[in-house]
This record gives C-alpha cells, sequence and structure tokens, in this order.
C-alpha cells in the first residue's frame, strides 16, 4: 500500500497551477479554516464558478495544494540526494534535506500554528499514512544502495520507519539537542544516521 501511495503522489500531475497558487497564498495569509473558496477565485483571477467546476468542495482544493506541497517536497529531496556522491553522503544528504526541508517550510508551520486542532491529529493519532508515505520514501533510497551492494542486506522497513518518525517528531517539536541548523545536521547524521543505517566502514 505505501509503494503505491508514493506512487500516486509521485506521478499526479500538477494542474491548475495558477489556482493552487492562490489558495497557497490564501491558506498562509489566512490559514485554512478561514480561507473562503471566493478569496481563492479572487486570488486567481476567475470566478467562483469557475473554480467551483475545477474544485467541487474546499477539501478537493486543500488536498490539491497538500499533494502538490508533498510532490515539491519529494523531488527537491530527490535532487539532492541524486547530486550527492557515494553511499555516506547520500544519507547525509537524505537526512539533512528532510530535516531542514520540513523546519523550513511556511505552510506547514503556519498551519501547526494557527490550526493544531486540525493538524495535529492528521500528524499523530492519525498520521499512519503520512509516517507509510516516509517510511517508503527512505526505504526505497535503502533498498537501492542495497541493490549496489553499498548497504548490507537487511529488513530496511524498521530502519526507514524510524528515520520518518524522527524526521516527524523533529518536524512537530522543532525545540531540540539535535544539531539542525548549518554544518551541524550535517555532522549529526554523519555521525549517526549513517551508524543507524549499518553503512560499512
Amino acid at each position: 500500500m505505501t509503494s503505491a501511495l508514493l506512487a500516486l503522489v509521485r506521478a499526479t500531475p500538477e494542474a491548475d497551477p495558477a489556482i493552487l497558487d492562490a489558495a497557497e497564498a490564501a491558506f498562509l495569509d489566512y490559514g485554512i479554516r478561514r480561507t473562503s473558496m471566493g478569496e481563492v477565485a479572487k486570488r486567481a483571477g476567475i470566478s467562483p464558478a469557475t473554480l467551483y467546476r475545477r474544485f467541487a468542495q474546499k477539501n478537493d482544493l486543500v488536498l490539491a495544494v497538500g499533494l502538490r506541497e508533498v510532490r515539491r517536497f519529494i523531488a527537491a529531496v530527490d535532487a539532492s540526494v541524486a547530486a550527492a556522491d557515494g553511499a555516506e553522503e547520500q544519507l547525509v544528504t537524505m537526512f539533512v534535506a528532510f530535516s531542514q526541508g520540513l523546519l523550513g517550510h511556511q505552510l506547514f508551520h503556519r498551519l501547526l500554528d494557527t490550526e493544531p486542532e486540525t493538524m495535529l491529529p492528521l500528524l499523530t493519532v492519525h498520521g499512519a499514512p503520512v509516517l507509510a508515505l516516509g517510511t517508503e520514501y527512505v526505504a526505497g533510497h535503502l533498498r537501492r544502495l542495497q541493490e549496489r551492494g553499498e548497504l548490507p542486506d537487511y529488513d530496511v522497513t524498521p530502519i526507514a520507519e524510524a528515520v520518518a518518525r524522527v524526521a516527524l517528531s523533529l518536524a512537530l517539536t522543532p525545540q531540540t539537542s539535535i544539531p539542525l541548523e548549518g554544518r551541524g545536521a550535517e555532522v549529526f547524521a554523519r555521525e549517526y544516521v549513517s551508524y543507524v543505517c549499518r553503512l560499512p566502514r
């Protein structure tokens, strides 16, 4: 199921970018709850009727914006990892891109601050789909390293889930003694993440 979910996120084409841009800007300004479809239509330069033809209800629009943000986030991490040479550099880069990407994501933190009653359940008690997506993403990278003989043969899923859980926890509670800024995140990842993933030394 997780593979299908990740594949769906990767494959979903970006549609109606002007509408999604308008919705994202409104969500940043007002939050989701206080943003009306009329406000999004006005910002997109279209009529409310046109907006409702594209998105039958507000929840559909919220989902579309969310999927685009996840897709962009994954694409950014993919690009960072692809530019790194060797297993250690890829693991370090993946952790740094994940942690700093989440910590710096404006919409994510805007909604956590203003609408915690909506966001927190989706990321905690009902957060299984989010964890599943993160786990499969990390596991996919680990499996590719195994296929190239750069990691030993072991079940990557528990380790990938642990990494995904740490990343989500850091995003929800960024106050930490773990260094996440600048070179500190890279040093931490090189020392600990590589060890957890059993990188040969």
